[in-house]
């Protein structure tokens, strides 16, 4: 499955809406994401904007937002695409992305997996 690229000025926008919030910014599948302590709560995918809102958030913007859905059939719990009709107001969007971000401070800071190790290869034959 190719995924298409974000267009430019998605990339511009989402970038100028998270110069004041204090996150880490990480390439997840080649788009932009944005993390708080290792939370995903902001990020693009193809031509989607989505956001990790809380349950209030959604109430609020009811038949504004969709599931994000990276596969079809696979919808990303609490990760909601924002319509474009809202993407268009700044200020409102704003506000959007700065209560994810509380959300996501909220959340419990997800900790490094534990790195599977390897028992050496044995290879007797190569010993000899």
């Amino acid at each position: 499955m190719k995924l298409r690229k974000s267009p430019a000025e998605l990339i511009d926008l989402i970038a100028d809406m998270m110069a004041d919030i204090e996150c880490e910014k990480r390439l997840m599948f080649g788009f932009p994401a944005y993390f708080i302590n290792k939370n995903m709560f902001a990020g693009l995918f193809e031509d989607k904007l989505f956001f990790r809102l809380s349950p209030q958030q959604v109430e609020s913007l009811r038949g504004c937002v969709l599931n994000l859905e990276p596969m079809p059939g696979r919808t990303m719990k609490d990760y909601w695409v924002i319509a474009p009709v809202i993407r268009s107001d700044r200020l409102k969007l704003k506000r959007i992305a700065i209560e994810a971000a509380e959300h996501a401070r909220d959340l419990t800071p997800k900790k490094k997996k534990a790195s599977r190790k390897t028992s050496p290869r044995k290879n007797a034959q190569a010993s000899k």
